[in-house]
């Protein structure tokens, strides 16, 4: 099983990170995602949704898996790149100047030996989708 772990801070309530998390549609404005789909409705909250994103020509299909209120987002990889087992949690925890935000995810490479280029790479996207959640919600709370 292969791990990631991102940190990051935002400059915003706990409330606005999660809103910005829960509606898919606003991930291609702070996420490097070209395009947002809602292929499958989930419940009110959202829960049992799928996404469809669009990067290039890489697409990945997502679906939410755990909602707990401004505290926990998380989903899991339907198809997309070879791995198994992918799944992933955004925590928040509320602090004195806003919210830290922890994205941490597990999988297991679908080809022996492409585990660490998968872990690299995911990394970095996932750095880069935290950094601009975090900037996006600051911006929006400053706002």
């Amino acid at each position: 099983m292969k791990r990631i772990s991102v940190k990051g801070h935002a400059n915003a309530p706990a409330e606005a990170v999660y809103e910005l998390l829960r509606d898919g549609s606003t991930w291609t404005e702070w996420a490097p995602f070209d395009s947002f789909e809602i292929v499958e409705e989930g419940d009110a909250e959202r829960l049992g949704e799928v996404h469809v994103f669009r990067t290039g020509r890489h697409v990945t299909r997502e679906r939410i898996v755990e909602l707990v209120p401004n505290r926990r987002y998380a989903y899991e990889l339907l198809a997309g790149p070879p791995l198994r087992d992918y799944r992933a949690y955004v925590d928040l925890e509320p602090d004195d100047t806003g919210t830290l935000i922890h994205w941490h995810s597990s999988f297991r490479p679908g080809r022996p030996g492409t585990g660490w280029i998968y872990r690299n790479y995911l990394s970095r996207f996932i750095g880069r989708c935290l950094t601009g959640l975090a900037e996006r919600a600051s911006a929006t709370a400053s706002a």
